[in-house]
């Protein structure tokens, strides 16, 4: 099931808002993450190769973990009309099929004059950490997201 879209402008995020996310990652996900960039690496995809890897079995790209991470900032927080501008990965532990990752995107600093948020951003199972980061995004005031509101408040007051 999709995350229900929730739209934050900038006037509404605060430090220490949080957002989680939680999914079980399925084997049909890493093979569809595999056939859309074309990662074909037999550690996500091949049983009999992954058990002789120090894993033991078959592993989710941590570029699918992280992708995770976009899907809250698209999504919830801050939502739709927010512009990645960058992303720092540190790839902590695997991912295996069948986990369910958490994903927790908390907003650690605001930057008020070019509209930007730093996030912290945690994606877990079982409560240990197995990818963590910060993003940094610009996110929309309420005037940029419908100036026609704009200017009809202002002419009216």
């Amino acid at each position: 099931m999709l995350p229900e879209l929730r739209v934050l402008y900038f006037e509404d995020l605060e430090v220490g808002l949080s957002e989680t996310l939680s999914k079980t990652i399925a084997s049909s996900d890493v093979v569809g993450f595999a056939e859309i960039t074309g990662d074909r690496n037999p550690i996500h995809l091949s049983e009999h190769f992954a058990a002789r890897t120090p894993f033991g079995t078959r592993i989710a790209h941590g570029l699918y973990t992280a992708g995770l991470i976009s899907a809250v900032l698209g999504t919830r927080l801050p939502g739709p009309g927010a512009v990645y501008i960058s992303q720092t990965l540190n790839f902590r532990a695997p991912v295996r099929i069948g986990d369910v990752v958490d994903v927790t995107v908390t907003v650690a600093e605001l930057m008020p004059e070019r509209r930007r948020a730093r996030l912290a951003c945690r994606c877990s199972v079982g409560g240990e950490t197995v990818l963590d980061g910060e993003a940094l995004v610009k996110v929309p005031t309420k005037a940029e997201a419908d100036p026609l509101a704009n200017r009809t408040e202002r002419a009216q007051g």
